[in-house]
């Protein structure tokens, strides 16, 4: 079975809208929504909350996420990329457990509608890919 974690990048730093990665949709913050998708997936073996906040971090936990480290300044600027964020938090995670991980799934909170079941679907599209 393939390793897949979710990874859900959340900067307190936000310029347009202040917080709004936990700001309030539909009755929880926006991450909360990102968590609970990730974590309904039978794929998904941890949900990870990348923040350099621990009021975000906090939150994150709340909702059965987990937020083992705090994202470094150079890291939480509004200019800064996915990639160098992402590979931050593969780099920790796999220190932390000895463990590869195969795949991420990229959820961010200021997307928080999703069809059912799209972290299956984009799986089974890769998984097929591979195989053929």
């Amino acid at each position: 079975m393939k390793n897949i974690v979710a990874i859900i990048p959340a900067r307190s730093g936000s310029k347009g809208i202040k917080n709004k990665n936990i700001i309030d949709f539909k009755g929880m913050p926006l991450i909360g929504h990102s968590i609970i998708y990730a974590k309904k997936s039978t794929l998904i073996a941890d949900v990870i909350v990348s923040t350099d906040s621990e009021e975000y971090a906090s939150i994150a936990k709340k909702f059965g996420a987990r937020s083992p480290f705090l994202r470094p300044a150079s890291l939480s600027g509004d200019a800064v990329q996915d990639y160098p964020v992402i590979e931050h938090a593969v780099n920790f995670l796999e220190n932390e457990s000895n463990k590869k991980i195969d795949y991420i799934a990229l959820l961010r909170p200021t997307s928080p509608l999703r069809p059912p079941c799209l972290i299956e679907k984009a799986f089974e599209i890769l998984d097929n890919n591979e195989q053929g």
